[in-house]
């Protein structure tokens, strides 16, 4: 049993972050407890090597959701960081930190201190930004955001084709107006990924206020008086103690941090009940609310142009590409899955993008169950960066060590899939149509271009969709009945527990959750200390 000042659950996008910054202060005393193992993997530091963490178990938790009707009834891996640095050693680096009016948003629902002109500050302090410092970007900090090191011209030529149709070329998606097509920022350095663990833990481990364990599995807190004080967790299949003297903080992400949450006794009275927890606190919002942005995937075979597939299939490209990595950091092992972006919007009466391109140049069935295609094809994925369905996260067993329930319920409401059918069709034109293309003579593998009507094409695509890895909102700030946690992310109704990671969202991001979780943790760390007497 040890004492600290605070004990943050889970060393992952926001932990890792919050590590540092405590530690700053060297009266601080923090206790970084990780679930998952070191980031020892080569695999987690090669970016191309997200092919090769995602899914294996000994970097992924392999969640696997519970069967959706709007997926062709199938379950679906859902991949969450077990490492140090969580999802950010496994992610696709992509930086985008969503609109402006996301977060003006969260402030007209009450979360004082979370516009956007609130939290840019955050975003430019984590940032050091390859292209340098201006209104939008900084330098100097942490997380390494750089110009991607690959591209083909099957990707040069949807850019070009998108113009045909008015998609216009944007070369910053982080200035608070995404809307346009242009390669993703990543978060890379010298051709390495950047997780957070690389950039804020890595250069600190060694501070003597800092004690990290990693393979130590939460148990559950526990409080007294509604007050947490004590952490339990299994290591080596015994259990420890640690004690907080002035805060426990969650931050294991959005299925952790609610699963811990219930199986400590909070969360709906009606789910603890059944699964024989003591409640400590009857709360119906913990779990509730899951968003995620669902990947369309649609595929184009194409003629004459090289893709990933080809590269995949040879054992002399691979060699090429491999020796291209390490003699140049250059080559599509500097990349994730993605290389192409793009905001655009369904329909002409929206204010703000609602939909956003993930473009590969690669295809595959069933993404990380099957291997590459064998022709030459790629993958211009497709989301809605505001989906109205929600799921939910249910422990189903006392011990957490069993996963979660995770109910996506993905295309659930009517909205969602009038706009998945309408993101088909601009994406079916932008290829088809374009004069860009036609010389490569196109060919739509799938959904299949006899198919037109709306729900028709959202039930095709659902066969084959996958999570784009993006679930928050599952412990949300707010001052409603199931917000879980107040605008300085404490949760409602209880003392010295704050959450802080992406289940703290009120609403989801407009494109990829990383850069946001990292920015949450970065405004979290100063209310810490503004409000700790340390």
């Amino acid at each position: 049993m040890e004492n600290f000042d605070y004990v943050i659950i889970g060393a992952g996008s926001a932990g890792c972050v919050l590590a540092n910054r405590l530690t700053n202060k060297t009266n601080i005393k923090v206790l970084l407890l990780e679930a998952g193992g070191k980031d020892t993997n080569p695999w987690i530091h090669i970016p191309g090597g997200y092919f090769k963490t995602m899914h294996n178990p000994k970097t992924d938790w392999c969640f696997k959701t519970e069967k959706d009707k709007a997926l062709n009834n199938r379950e679906m891996n859902y991949p969450r960081g077990k490492t140090l640095g969580g999802s950010s050693s496994i992610n696709g680096m992509l930086y985008i930190r969503g609109q402006a009016n996301d977060y003006n948003y969260w402030r007209q629902l009450g979360n004082v201190g979370w516009s956007w002109d609130d939290v840019l500050p955050y975003f430019k302090k984590a940032e050091d930004n390859q292209e340098g410092e201006n209104d939008f970007h900084g330098v100097g900090g942490p997380l390494k955001v750089e110009k991607i090191r690959a591209t083909f011209k099957v990707l040069d030529l949807f850019l070009e084709a998108a113009e045909e149709f008015g998609y216009k070329k944007t070369s910053d998606f982080n200035s608070g107006n995404n809307e346009g097509m242009g390669y993703f920022p990543v978060t890379v350095k010298n051709g390495f990924r950047c997780s957070t663990a690389v950039g804020y833990l890595n250069p600190i481990k060694k501070r003597k206020n800092l004690k990290i364990l990693t393979n130590a599995h939460i148990k559950n807190i526990e409080f007294k008086n509604n007050k947490a004080f004590k952490v339990n967790y299994w290591k080596d299949n015994k259990i420890f103690s640690a004690y907080a003297n002035k805060e426990i903080i969650l931050s294991a992400g959005s299925i952790g941090s609610p699963h811990i949450l219930q199986a400590s006794g909070v969360g709906p009275a009606s789910l603890l009940k059944k699964n024989n927890i003591t409640i400590i606190k009857d709360h119906p919002g913990v779990g509730k609310n899951l968003t995620d942005h669902l990947m369309l995937r649609p595929v184009y075979k194409i003629k004459n142009l090289e893709t990933l597939n080809s590269i995949y299939n040879s054992y002399y490209k691979k060699f090429l590409t491999g020796l291209n990595f390490f003699l140049f950091r250059k080559g599509p092992l500097t990349i994730g899955a993605s290389y192409v972006c793009g905001f655009i919007k369904s329909d002409t009466y929206l204010e703000t993008p609602n939909l956003q391109f993930h473009v590969s140049p690669a295809s595959t069935d069933y993404l990380g169950k099957s291997s590459l295609h064998k022709f030459p094809a790629f993958t211009p994925t497709i989301a809605n960066v505001r989906p109205t369905s929600r799921g939910s996260i249910e422990l189903k067993s006392p011990d957490t060590r069993v996963p979660p329930k995770i109910f996506t319920n993905y295309l659930s409401t009517e909205e969602d899939i009038e706009i998945a059918g309408k993101s088909m069709k601009i994406v079916r034109n932008i290829i088809m149509n374009s004069k860009t293309y036609k010389p490569y003579e196109p060919e739509e593998l799938r959904p299949g271009i006899h198919i037109n009507d709306n729900h028709a094409l959202a039930n095709e695509a659902g066969k084959y969709a996958n999570t784009i890895f993006h679930p928050v909102s599952t412990c949300k700030m707010g001052n409603d009945k199931n917000s879980v946690v107040n605008n300085r992310l404490i949760a409602h109704g209880l003392e010295n527990l704050r959450i802080v990671d992406a289940s703290i969202m009120p609403h989801i991001t407009s494109g990829n959750t990383n850069a946001p979780t990292i920015m949450i943790a970065e405004k979290a760390a100063d209310m810490i200390i503004e409000d700790s007497k340390l």
